[in-house]
């Protein structure tokens, strides 16, 4: 009986801690790249060029992707389904101002459902281009959850900081 009164206890408080969690979430990285704004720019715009510098595209190099919609900017859209590393999403472009702004709806199926606003902008700083990457999005129970154990900003952000190192490795090439 005690250990079962110990162990209700411990699961409302994992609960309360849980619920107690922010109802939002936001992640940013910055880099500055050593390349003209119109070049970076490009290269995210066109949701083809990904495969040279996302983090995720050599986690599964099995993985199904589909583009379709637009060629680039807005409409365009992207589609994958991998293993467990990637998932099963699809990233949208809802808003492109050249040399400026990029906005995606992103949408993961797998391993969880979400829906996510991603957001790139760019910024001439010195003869480079100051990128920053970001993405915000709701925090439903089980994300609350993950929280307790897992810093979402933190394994999130070192994927960003990856991507953004190697998109200034493939457009700094050029």
């Amino acid at each position: 009986m005690l250990v079962a009164i110990i162990v209700i206890v411990l699961l409302l408080g994992f609960i309360a801690a849980a619920q107690s969690r922010p109802d939002t979430f936001s992640v940013t990285r910055k880099a500055a790249i050593a390349a003209p704004v119109a070049d970076v720019f490009a290269q995210v715009n066109d949701l083809h060029k990904w495969d040279a510098w996302s983090p995720w595209a050599k986690l599964d190099p099995n993985a199904k992707n589909i583009h379709s919609g637009a060629p680039e900017g807005v409409g365009a859209v992207f589609s994958w389904s991998g293993n467990n590393k990637v998932g099963e999403g699809t990233m949208t472009i809802t808003d492109s101002k050249p040399n400026e702004l990029i906005r995606i709806k992103l949408e993961f199926r797998r391993p969880f459902a979400a829906t996510n606003a991603v957001e790139f902008t760019f910024t001439p700083e010195g003869g480079k281009t100051l990128v920053t990457w970001s993405m915000s999005g709701r925090n439903n129970f089980m994300s609350k959850a993950m929280g307790l154990v897992m810093n979402c900003d933190d394994m999130i952000g070192k994927q960003y900081e990856k991507g953004l190192s190697q998109l200034a490795n493939v457009v700094e090439k050029k």
